[in-house]
């Protein structure tokens, strides 16, 4: 074919975006490919390996022959490990029935949406938010409507924006605590106001993605769902690659009202089935053994977050907030717009983490990707020695704009 070939591709691949975070993290591999020296804070993965005794489980399952299909919703020992875990951290009673493991928590969010949506419905999506959060509820033919809350509010949605938000069409609100991609934690009392005005509408269901929860600076975690007024009309989110460093094993879960497990079941049958057997094994062991390392990794999560605060504070043009969880930083960085170095000028957050990455070769990401025109999107999953160079790179980089 020539290359003035039109690919007979669907409107709905045309329509969606490429996932900001995957682009940036390809960029700077082709940039590290060509001999630079990259330093890349763009994707949201912990730098830590997969914890030995969950690893070891995993190899002692694959010994005892769990290679093949399991349960579309997933093995009953983990959903019972899973259902003694939200009793036990989250204070959710849910039972098995009410749970499914799915192939990473992006696939859980999808199967709700898919689940759940019809073209026309509306999608309250708190932000600035998770990437994909919008383009899965936009390829049911939902409407996505964000609701925004800026630094000046430590990047929390209020319960009056939600109600101004809400119309007779407002089928699901999405919304993730500890947040990516600004590490905002909603306390007990946010989360009460905004389920009061949930309560007042019967057809509106929430996504809590809980999925940082481990990873969370503040005295407790707080779950949605434990809201009595919400309690039956909210989907909790959950996974294992952030708290366990699990990222690879792509196990994601959720615990929701049966009738909507069900859905999900049905939905997740006819896309992959179950996920990996093995996987779930250790996964199931992970949430029963020893939790020391995940604590241990929080902890150096938090001392991370604090460095790098101290350090772009430093860089005129960067305003900082002090997120409570998860492991991102997302600064106002408009103080920088209309800047240049004499070569290229900065119009927005997209110019200046291009502009970063050629000039300091850092990768991070724009934050309109987010739904946060102004900002940026900066991981700590790495080195104390990777983040002093990085951002020293930055604030020279940043030193050389004018105007």
């Amino acid at each position: 074919m020539s290359e003035a070939t039109t690919y007979p591709l669907s409107r709905r691949i045309m329509e969606m975006e490429e996932s900001a975070t995957i682009r940036m993290a390809q960029l700077a591999r082709d940039l590290k490919a060509k001999g630079h020296d990259v330093i890349d804070l763009s994707l949201g993965e912990p730098d830590f390996d997969t914890p030995v005794h969950i690893k070891e489980a995993a190899k002692k399952a694959l010994d005892e022959g769990y290679t093949k299909y399991t349960p579309v919703p997933g093995l009953m020992e983990l959903r019972e490990a899973i259902r003694d875990k939200f009793k036990r951290d989250n204070g959710l009673d849910y039972g098995v029935n009410q749970i499914v493991v799915s192939n990473g928590a992006k696939q859980s969010i999808a199967n709700i949406c898919l689940s759940l949506l019809d073209e026309g419905d509306e999608v309250i999506i708190f932000s600035p938010y998770w990437v994909s959060y919008a383009e899965i509820a936009k390829m049911t033919g939902a409407t996505v409507v964000p609701v925004y809350a800026g630094i000046e509010l430590d990047y929390k949605v209020t319960a009056q924006q939600v109600e101004r938000a809400i119309t007779p069409r407002t089928r699901l609100i999405i919304f993730s605590s500890p947040c990516n991609p600004t590490g905002s934690v909603y306390s007990y009392e946010e989360l009460t106001s905004i389920a009061e005005i949930v309560a007042k509408y019967e057809h509106l269901y929430v996504v809590a993605d809980e999925i940082y929860e481990y990873i969370n600076f503040t005295d407790k975690h707080v779950s949605f769902g434990t809201i009595p007024q919400v309690k039956d009309r909210t989907i909790t989110v959950n996974g294992f690659s952030k708290g366990f460093a699990m990222t690879g094993w792509r196990l994601g879960y959720i615990g929701a009202p049966a009738w909507i497990a069900a859905a999900s079941t049905k939905m997740q049958g006819q896309f992959t089935s179950g996920a990996a057997s093995f996987s779930q094994k250790a996964a199931a062991y992970a949430l029963r053994a020893d939790m020391t390392p995940s604590w241990e990794m929080r902890e150096v999560y938090r001392h991370r977050r604090d460095l790098v605060i101290e350090l772009l504070e430093q860089i005129p043009g960067i305003k900082v907030n002090h997120p409570q969880g998860a492991f991102y930083i997302f600064p106002d960085v408009s103080g920088l717009f209309g800047k240049s170095d004499g070569q290229m000028t900065i119009h927005n957050p997209d110019d200046l983490s291009e502009y970063l990455l050629h000039t300091a070769h850092v990768a991070t990401v724009s934050g309109a990707a987010f739904g946060a025109d102004h900002c940026l999107r900066f991981s700590y999953a790495a080195s104390d020695e990777n983040l002093r160079k990085a951002i020293g790179r930055i604030a020279e980089a940043v030193a050389r704009l004018r105007g």
